[in-house]
């Protein structure tokens, strides 16, 4: 599995780079770059598909198993084509949660879990990100792992280039309120963890703000 993952990304670095030219930023990269040390736990928020093809390369040192919809493994091609990337079958419409029992195994083996905690793309109109579901934080809690927020601005197969900013790691077990039960305690960590992803589209924003201020200024400079 992790040598079918290395050839493919291998030989579609030149072909993701065509179509995504990212660009990655970082709110702290002393405390979290694109490096990922033993087990961890990448949430984000969901703008497409194209998703998970961009974090495969923006994390391209780890094998990221990410937690996939049903509808994804129809197409027997497509798959088999995931679950040798190390895909997490998720079925949404069944009390299946098997899901879950292979993440804590994948973490607890030193691994790396994606989950788009949205649990689906947002329609036209919808706030986004939408709510997280508590599935991230359940995983978060029981493992132990750090979790790596991320936030993509999904700007793909356009002329400019697609922007993901990476955040500080987050222990979820320090966001534990004593005084709440477990439940209400997953669904606070959860909306948490998605203030931690919409703080990361402000930080992007300012850092992108900064890019065209320092632009104009050599400009600037440069015609006087």
């Amino acid at each position: 599995m992790k040598l079918f993952n290395a050839f493919v990304k291998g030989t579609a670095w030149p072909v993701q780079w065509l179509c995504f030219r990212t660009k990655v930023y970082y709110a702290d990269k002393k405390s979290q770059s694109r490096k990922i040390k033993g087990p961890a736990i990448i949430i984000s928020n969901h703008t497409s598909v194209y998703d998970y093809a961009v974090f495969l390369f923006v994390f391209w040192r780890r094998m990221l198993h990410y937690q996939m919809a049903e509808c994804l493994f129809r197409k027997k091609l497509l798959g088999r084509f995931l679950r040798a990337m190390g895909g997490i079958y998720v079925d949404r419409d069944a009390r299946d949660f098997s899901f879950v029992h292979k993440s804590l195994g994948i973490l607890a083996k030193g691994g790396v879990v994606g989950i788009f905690p949205e649990s689906r793309l947002p329609l036209e109109g919808e706030e986004r990100p939408l709510p997280f579901r508590t599935s991230a934080a359940y995983i978060a809690l029981e493992s132990g792992a750090p979790v790596i927020p991320v936030y993509t601005d999904g700007n793909y197969f356009g002329r400019g280039r697609a922007r993901v900013i990476i955040g500080k790691s987050i222990s979820v077990r320090e966001m534990w309120n004593d005084s709440l039960g477990y439940k209400a305690n997953l669904e606070n960590i959860s909306a948490g963890l998605r203030h931690a992803v919409i703080a990361l589209k402000d930080e992007l924003d300012r850092q992108r703000e900064e890019e065209r201020r320092r632009k104009e200024k050599k400009k600037t400079h440069v015609g006087t």
